[in-house]
């Protein structure tokens, strides 16, 4: 891909010190014509100048960099300075002072911070001068440097603000993929849904009361599925799982709507409650909910069907704690290190395990809520304990 050149002319000119700069390299020096330029293997671009003397090459215009003593400098990366070029020993038969009528000249390399060349801070003159001297190219050497860290200010800031724009165009796409997402597997469920709702109204044989409790069961399951699919993709998207704290309301309510919900869709499941949590909570009571759904529907899953799945809700000094125990297949320790991350999966096969984001959404809600959820297991049972600040807000 060409260089765009005009970019580097458009970067020259756009740090407003350029024109003071070369306004005081003429003035301190007494020569009249002074230029930034980009020099490259094969081209000589100047970018900005300020032409007293008339030698007619504006910003843009180009010169053979063959014949140019920038291109000596670009290949050494040293300053060139010339007092008077019929007294210089290295340079007074050099074919540029001929071919341009120049007397004095001075070149400084602008080098980048990260060490890429870009051209030149020069200047000429058709008569002598007194350049070779520590002020003069101090000065050189000062303004150079300058010019070369607000170019690459500018190429952080072009990056930046191109960075920006994905990032604006990356999350209106997300937003827009994720409400599709959520609208298009919502419905078919709704729909699902109020037809139970219109048949358990009306008296059922008990096979058909059998089959609408199952069918319950998967809209519920497949409603916790889409819950997670949604806020994994915020998560892995960028949007993250935002929260909406709620303090005027109390807990366990909101847990034990959870628990009717599932034991209505698995009657012949035992569950055992425990929950006394006076007072209120700083939580999003949401988002709570469905973390405590993804761990009990865990425990459905992969829990005995022999055996009671126990659930404690309490406050222990400072935290508040939610624990679920079911008997069952003991996890093995090299499984519970994997159980959180996205799209594990148990090893006991069971054949509606869904996809493996159950546990790990409790996890990022647990997390989001400055808490986190631990796990033990044995042969006799296995336990998950979420564990949080117990925020009480000020009355």
């Amino acid at each position: 891909m060409a260089h765009d050149f005009q970019d580097d002319i458009d970067a020259v000119q756009r740090i407003g010190a350029v024109p003071k700069i070369l306004d005081v390299v003429c003035r301190a020096t007494g020569m009249g014509y002074a230029a930034v330029v980009r020099v490259t293997e094969d081209r000589w671009v100047a970018c900005q100048v300020l032409d007293n003397i008339h030698f007619g090459l504006p910003a843009g215009g180009e010169l053979p960099v063959e014949t140019t003593l920038c291109h000596e400098v670009r290949q050494s990366r040293d300053v060139i300075v010339i007092d008077n070029v019929a007294e210089d020993p290295v340079y007074f038969q050099h074919q540029t002072p001929k071919l341009y009528g120049l007397k004095s000249y001075i070149s400084m390399p602008i080098i980048l911070p990260d060490g890429r060349y870009f051209g030149t801070l020069c200047a000429i003159d058709p008569k002598p001068a007194a350049l070779n001297n520590p002020l003069v190219i101090g000065t050189f050497k000062l303004f150079a440097e300058l010019i070369a860290y607000h170019l690459e200010a500018d190429e952080k800031l072009d990056r930046a603000n191109a960075s920006l724009l994905d990032a604006e165009a990356t999350a209106r796409l997300r937003e827009q993929f994720i409400a599709v997402l959520g609208h298009d597997l919502r419905n078919p469920l709704a729909s699902l849904d109020g037809g139970i709702n219109i048949l358990q109204r009306e008296a059922q044989s008990e096979r058909s009361t059998r089959v609408l409790n199952m069918m319950r069961g998967s809209i519920l399951r497949m409603s916790g599925l889409i819950d997670n699919v949604m806020d994994f993709a915020r998560g892995r998207l960028g949007g993250g799982l935002g929260l909406r704290r709620e303090a005027d309301r109390p807990l366990g309510p909101t847990l034990m709507q959870v628990v009717s919900e599932i034991c209505s869709a698995h009657p012949e499941r035992q569950i055992d409650v425990e929950i006394e949590l006076p007072g209120l909570f700083d939580v999003d009571h949401d988002r709570l909910a469905q973390m405590f759904s993804n761990l009990l529907g865990n425990a459905i899953t992969h829990g005995s069907a022999e055996h009671p799945i126990r659930i404690l809700g309490t406050v222990e000094g400072d935290e508040l704690k939610l624990e679920i125990a079911n008997a069952g297949t003991a996890i093995t320790g090299k499984a519970i290190e994997k159980l959180f991350q996205p799209f594990s999966r148990s090893d006991a096969g069971t054949h509606d395990q869904g996809l493996g984001l159950g546990l790990y959404i409790a996890s990022q809600i647990a997390k989001a809520h400055g808490g986190h959820i631990d796990v033990t297991s044995d042969d006799t049972q296995t336990v998950f304990t979420f564990r949080m600040p117990a925020i009480v807000p000020e009355s």
